[in-house]
């Protein structure tokens, strides 16, 4: 490994302004096309469940590069693979502004997906230049940007789309990640915290071949069957290669995931929390928009545009911002696990009422705005608490599995909300609405997955000392210099 010091940024301020509007940019890619489905079924004369492979493409491509560019970064240097995760967003977009067939918006949204990375590279950048004592604040800004750029891509695209034609969106998208380089060019510098080695090929197509099988069994599973022939294959192929690979991946010195590290307790349990919040926050941005938008016959619905549906979820968004260093002085003060509980507990109460005051388009927002500012706590310092545990040449690639979780998580969300949609349903005449008791359901499961989240983590061993700086060699010929200031 090499030195373990980083070059110091001149331009601190700036270097947390690049590193989160390139967090945003990337989180927006997300759910950016979310409202765009009904136009692009008519748009490419196609079917629901083809366009629906624009949303899954993104994810699969998010999920599989989060901890395969992570570890890319802890041996080759963050920075560049950063650089090459935002030339892969701007192609995307690019290819997708300019496709006039289903198949190439499907390859510009996987291009687009890689660019998820750039979250877990950019907590690693902050970890290497930044003095320790603003490294979790920073790391929980970043951290946040996830969320926040994810409820942001709805409201912004549909206000693009009400007044342009959808391929604005995507040249939109493509400046946006333009930008976001020419920032991370201009204010990122270069890390010396490189592993090297050999890259794990084989472990890397072992975890594609894993991510695949099981997000597409998950995220089809409603329209496929969950006990169709496919479905049950797809998960079997899942859990036969995921041995396998778990096997080899325990028996090589480089692997492109440490699960040694991984088995640590506090990562262990950080990450299964991870993907608990997931779940729960994907929840409020998922049936909030939909929620104000079903039509009054429905009883409970409220009938506007999609439009207002998305921006009802502005506030939750621009909250979890403001809160973001909020929670980092809180757990700089009291620790990051008795912040991230704190924040668990908002969750759940935000749900709650949910329960009782959905039926309003203000408490509906004033429900969604509690829930943001619970979700922005988890998500700001989860990240700490998992670095207390990680040596540092490995922070990129336990961020990417961390970041990975958060996505598995809002995958199952969205299977889950799509099973209980579906089964609990009524007549309108436009069709077939959830019903009520459908939208009390989620919010519901999602209280129980915040309570979830909170068990899971009260076991969790804070090191007091902070961050991690003097890691055991996790590989032959690795080191563990402290870095030098």
């Amino acid at each position: 490994m090499t030195d373990a010091s980083a070059n110091p940024s001149r331009h601190p301020r700036l270097l947390l302004v690049a590193m989160a509007f390139a967090g945003v940019v990337t989180a927006v890619m997300q759910t950016l096309v979310v409202p765009l489905l009904p136009t692009l079924i008519t748009a490419f004369n196609t079917t629901h469940e083809a366009v629906s492979w624009v949303v899954t493409a993104s994810l699969i491509a998010g999920a599989v590069s989060t901890p395969v560019l992570g570890r890319l970064g802890d041996m080759y240097g963050r920075r560049e693979v950063m650089l090459g995760a935002l030339l892969s967003l701007v192609a995307g977009s690019l290819l997708a502004a300019l496709s006039t067939h289903i198949p190439l918006l499907i390859v510009g949204r996987t291009l687009q997906g890689i660019a998820l990375a750039v979250v877990p590279l950019g907590i690693g950048i902050l970890r290497d230049v930044l003095p320790p004592e603003r490294v979790a604040s920073s790391s929980g800004l970043m951290s946040t940007t996830m969320g926040v750029g994810a409820a942001v891509g709805v409201p912004l695209t549909s206000l693009i789309a009400r007044y342009a034609d959808w391929h604005a969106v995507f040249w939109m998208s493509g400046g946006f990640g333009l930008v976001a380089l020419l920032l991370v060019l201009a204010f990122v510098p270069r890390t010396r915290t490189r592993l090297g080695g050999r890259f794990d090929a084989v472990g890397t197509l072992g975890l594609t071949v894993v991510l695949v099988c099981f997000l597409v069994a998950v995220s089809r599973g409603s329209e496929w069957g969950w006990t169709s022939p496919l479905v049950l294959g797809l998960f079997a192929a899942a859990l036969l290669v995921g041995v396998g690979w778990a096997y080899y991946e325990t028996r090589i010195p480089s692997p492109v995931v440490e699960l040694r590290s991984m088995a640590n307790r506090g990562v262990l349990l950080s990450n299964l929390a991870t993907l608990l919040v997931g779940f729960s926050f994907f929840v409020n941005s998922l049936v909030t928009s939909q929620l104000v938008q079903e039509p009054p016959e429905t009883g409970y619905g409220l009938g506007y545009s999609v439009i207002v549906g998305g921006l009802c979820m502005l506030p939750a968004s621009l909250t979890m911002l403001l809160f973001a260093p909020i929670a980092a002085r809180i757990a700089a003060v009291r620790g990051p696990k008795t912040t991230v509980m704190f924040g668990l507990v908002l969750m759940a109460v935000g749900y709650l009422l949910r329960l009782f005051t959905s039926e309003h388009l203000v408490t509906i927002i004033v429900g969604a705005t509690i829930v943001g500012i619970g979700t922005a706590f988890p998500y700001s310092t989860l990240p700490a608490l998992l670095m207390q545990h990680v040596p540092r040449e490995q922070t990129g690639a336990a961020n990417g599995v961390n970041v990975l979780m958060r996505a598995v998580g809002q995958a199952v969300c969205s299977a889950v909300v799509a099973a209980v949609f579906g089964s609990m349903t009524m007549e309108t005449t436009g069709g077939t609405a959830p019903t009520f008791e459908a939208y009390l359901t989620t919010f519901f499961l999602a209280a129980c997955f915040a309570v979830a989240a909170l068990v899971v983590t009260l076991p969790v061993r804070e090191r007091r000392s902070g961050i991690q700086k003097n890691p055991q060699p996790s590989a032959p010929g690795a080191t563990g210099e402290p870095q030098s200031r």
